[in-house]
């Protein structure tokens, strides 16, 4: 800023008071000042209407505006410029108001060293530019740090939280405010506790660095698993505190213990397994990493029609031949990708398991890879079972929400559905909607002298009637005893309904 042209806007109806001013600003040579005068509030709002202004010398007296008001329209037209206030000193308590409101500072006129105003105002910008960089940073860094999915406590020297970012509160379950001062090591469970602080304490005498796993016990009693991180701050010598990163690790030690006990499981009770396997209601398929079948289940050899004898040694797609159910297409082999990616995959939607004889099934499907000892990929376990009759409930429940039970026409629920898209159509296409309402004379009668029996043979007949009068577009809906509701779509008037 020492070599910049600094643009000043003096806002100064009283002439006596301006050229001193404008006298001291423009004999400056090592730094100038350019003055632009105006003696109006509003010329100074359109001039700064304009950008190019860094400094705002505002009288708060002026023809077209007194006191805090001209202070905040001029804030509110330039908030990123400097504004020292000129002010009598009769209205000193004004201006100390607008230093409250957003003014650098103020100047009483009468008083102001115009030797020593130049040197003054230049600090002032230089400590605002500073300013401004410090907040500028800091912004920086709390974007920085809350973008960052690893949780952070800083730490003083004496071990107190000064700052945590979004992340560490997550995981802590803490505000902000609630881990201001606190001690990370409180978080410890209890069952970690010697032993992480064990590490901490060869980590502080500098035998080793401090990187460990721990459970960290939150206020509500629940557990996250995490890995901790720390580093020193220090100036030169002289430690200021220390930054650690904690990363939430839950979901990775829950996978650990389920693999370790698959394992456990696996290794120490094969046969077992076997019988387990052979019990459930899942089919089961293994492969190998070539994916060739190395086992079936009982139920896996009723679902693909292969016996694990004649499957055994097979490629996968020979034994597991699975087919969009919309597209006819092969569909892709979920346990190449489980084998591929090294981790569990789930079969698409809508597949279709095709048994050796051509029998068709619908599944649902999930594949994962199986390692050996040392966690290298060997081969795919798929796990998939029947689901045509729960998706063909699902559709029948589905229908039956929407229809009439009795009659097989749409409810009220489906007749509100369709009539919304008729309207909007109607509104698109410019034209009308109508609805017909009728009933059954003397139905009431029928039911008692006849039976319901045959009532509803009549209710069925109607509404098949009623639904070969109308077009494809249309809706012959049932309300519910003998009512019944037909909507008309995109009609051009009234006359055509009836």
């Amino acid at each position: 800023m020492n070599n910049a042209l600094i643009t000043v806007l003096l806002v100064e109806d009283d002439p006596a008071d301006a050229g001193p001013l404008q006298e001291a600003l423009a004999n400056t040579g090592d730094s100038p000042f350019r003055v632009e005068w105006v003696t109006r509030l509003a010329a100074a709002l359109e001039r700064l209407g304009r950008e190019g202004i860094d400094v705002v010398l505002l009288d708060l007296t002026l023809p077209d505006a007194q006191g805090i008001e001209a202070f905040d329209r001029v804030f509110q037209a330039a908030p990123k410029a400097l504004i020292l206030v000129l002010a009598a000193a009769s209205d000193e308590e004004t201006a100390r108001q607008a230093v409250l409101r957003g003014a650098h500072d103020y100047l009483l006129k009468g008083h102001v060293d115009t030797y020593w105003l130049p040197r003054a105002l230049r600090y002032i910008i230089e400590r605002k530019a500073i300013r401004d960089a410090l907040r500028t940073s800091e912004a920086r860094f709390r974007a920085m740090s809350d973008a960052s999915p690893l949780g952070i406590f800083v730490s003083d020297a004496e071990g107190s939280c000064v700052y945590t970012n979004a992340a560490y509160q997550k995981i802590s379950g803490l505000t902000f405010e609630q881990t201001l001062g606190t001690n990370w090591s409180t978080a410890i469970h209890p069952d970690d506790r010697q032993r992480v602080l064990g590490e901490w304490r060869d980590a502080a005498r500098g035998l080793a660095p401090f990187q460990t796993e721990f459970r960290f016990l939150r206020e509500d009693g629940s557990v996250v698993w995490t890995r901790v991180n720390s580093a020193d701050m220090g100036e030169g010598m002289e430690p200021l505190g220390r930054v650690k990163t904690v990363e939430d690790i839950t979901e990775r030690k829950a996978a650990e213990f389920v693999l370790q006990a698959a394992e456990e499981a696996l290794f120490a009770e094969k046969e077992r397994a076997q019988v387990t396997l052979n019990s459930i209601g899942d089919a089961v398929l293994t492969t190998d990493l070539l994916g060739n079948v190395t086992y079936l289940n009982l139920v896996a050899e009723t679902m693909t029609g292969w016996s694990r004898e004649d499957a055994m040694g097979r490629p996968l797609s020979a034994v597991f031949k699975i087919i969009d159910g919309t597209t006819r297409e092969v569909a892709a082999n979920p346990a190449q990708q489980a084998i591929a990616e090294d981790k569990t995959v789930g079969l698409a939607t809508n597949c279709v398991l095709v048994r050796r004889d051509g029998f068709e099934s619908a599944i649902e499907d999930s594949s994962a890879p199986i390692h050996d000892r040392d966690g290298r990929v060997v081969g795919a376990v798929l796990v998939f079972h029947d689901v045509s009759q729960s998706r063909a409930m699902a559709l029948k429940m589905s229908h039956l929400a929407r229809h009439d039970f009795l009659t097989g026409l749409p409810n009220r629920v489906l007749l509100t559905e369709r009539l919304e898209q008729a309207i909007g159509l109607g509104h698109r296409h410019r034209k009308q909607v109508a609805l017909l309402f009728l009933d059954l004379d003397y139905f009431k009668h029928i039911n008692d002298s006849l039976g319901h029996a045959l009532g509803d043979q009549l209710l069925q007949s109607v509404a098949e009637r009623l639904s070969t009068c109308v077009r494809t577009t249309d809706t012959v809906c049932r309300q519910g005893g003998d009512e019944f509701v037909i909507l008309l779509a995109e009609i051009e008037r009234p006359q055509d309904a009836a």
